[in-house]
C-alpha cells in the first residue's frame, strides 16, 4: 500500500478546506446542492530556504501558514454562500456557472490575520495577565514564584479558553461548521488507514484526531504556563505583556513538535494519556456530520490528493 502522503484540513461555512503539502482545496455546498471547489498550488517558503524546515520554527511557519490559507478558504465559502443566495444557478461567464465575488487579497488576508492574533492574545494572553496581576493582594501566592504567578495565570487562561469554546458550541451556525469539523476529520482518518474515500468507509472512523488544531492550541495553553514561567518574577509589568507577544512562535513551534512527536508514538501509553484532555475537548469543536457533508470533506481530500500527483493549476469555482 502506497504510504499516504501528510494531510490537514479545516472546517469553514458550509465546508471543508483540504491541505497536501503542495495542493489546497476548498469544497463548499451551496443551497442549490452543488459542491463549489477552489484549487490552489501552494509554494513552500522551506523549499527555498532550507533553515525554515528546522525544529521549532517549522513549527512557526506552519501556524502562520495555517491562518493565511484558513483566511482564504472562509473567505472563499462566505463568498459562495452570499453569491449562490443572490444571483442562483445561471449565471454567464462564470466557471461552473457561479459567481463567488471578489477574493481576499494578500493585503486584507494578512490584515485580517494581524486582527485575529491580536484578538486572541488579548483576550487568551493579556486579559489573564491582567486578572492575575490584580489577584496579588487576595492571593499572595502568586507573588511566591513566577513558577506559581504563571500557573494561576495559566488556570484563567485555560478556563477562558474553555468557556469560550462552550458558548460558541452552542450557536446554531457554528454547530454546522463543527459537524464539518467532524467530516473532515473521519475523512483523513479513512484516508490515513488506506481506505477508499466513500462515505460509508470514513462514516465509521472518530471525530476526534490527535493533530487537530483544536489539541494544538491547547497544548500552546498549558505549554505557555511553563515558558512564561522563566519570566522573572520581579520583571515590570510591560516586560510580562511584552513576553505574551515575544514568545508565542516559539511556544507554537514547541506545540507543533509535540503533535508531530506524539502522532508517531501513539501507540504509547504516556502518550495516549498526554493527547486526551485535547481530544475531550474535540467532543465540543466536532459534531457527527451528514452524508451529504462527509462528500463535501470527501470532494475536498480527493481533489487536494489529486493536485498533489498530477499538479495543482489554479481553480477559482468549479460546481459539480
Amino acid at each position: 500500500m502506497q504510504t499516504p502522503i501528510n494531510v490537514g484540513g479545516q472546517a469553514v461555512i458550509e465546508g471543508v478546506m483540504m491541505r497536501a503539502p503542495r495542493t489546497m482545496t476548498v469544497a463548499v455546498r451551496v443551497p442549490s446542492g452543488e459542491i463549489l471547489l477552489k484549487k490552489d498550488p501552494l509554494r513552500l517558503m522551506a523549499d527555498k530556504w532550507k533553515f525554515l524546515k528546522w525544529p521549532i520554527l517549522r513549527g512557526t511557519i506552519a501556524l502562520f501558514s495555517s491562518l493565511a490559507l484558513g483566511m482564504k478558504a472562509l473567505n472563499f465559502s462566505a463568498n459562495c454562500a452570499m453569491e449562490d443566495a443572490k444571483t442562483g444557478p445561471g449565471v454567464k461567464g462564470q466557471p461552473g456557472g457561479r459567481s463567488t465575488g471578489k477574493p481576499m487579497t494578500d493585503l486584507a488576508v494578512g490584515l485580517t490575520m494581524l486582527l485575529s492574533i491580536g484578538l486572541g492574545l488579548a483576550l487568551f494572553f493579556y486579559l489573564p495577565l491582567f486578572i492575575t496581576q490584580g489577584l496579588k493582594n487576595v492571593m499572595p501566592v502568586t507573588q511566591s514564584s513566577a513558577l506559581m504567578f504563571n500557573m494561576v495565570d495559566g488556570v484563567i487562561r485555560i478556563t477562558l479558553f474553555l468557556l469560550y469554546i462552550f458558548a460558541i458550541s452552542r450557536m446554531k451556525d457554528i454547530r454546522r461548521v463543527f459537524e464539518y469539523h467532524g467530516a473532515e476529520h473521519k475523512v483523513i482518518y479513512a484516508y490515513e488507514a488506506g481506505e477508499t474515500l466513500t462515505v460509508d468507509n470514513a462514516r465509521k472512523y472518530s471525530t476526534l484526531h490527535p493533530r487537530c488544531g483544536t489539541s494544538f492550541l491547547l497544548i500552546v495553553m498549558v505549554l505557555s504556563i511553563l515558558v512564561f514561567s522563566f519570566v522573572p518574577k520581579s520583571a515590570p509589568f510591560y516586560m510580562k505583556a511584552l513576553s505574551r507577544v515575544v514568545l508565542i512562535p516559539f511556544i507554537a513551534g514547541l506545540s507543533y513538535e509535540f503533535i508531530r512527536f506524539s502522532s508517531k508514538k501513539k501507540d504509547n501509553a504516556v502518550i495516549r494519556a498526554l493527547v486526551a484532555p485535547g481530544l475531550w475537548l474535540q467532543k465540543l469543536t466536532t459534531r457527527e456530520p451528514s452524508d451529504d457533508q462527509l462528500e463535501v470533506a470527501l470532494r475536498a481530500l480527493s481533489e487536494a490528493i489529486d493536485g498533489e500527483n498530477k499538479g495543482t493549476e489554479a481553480v477559482n469555482c468549479l460546481a459539480s
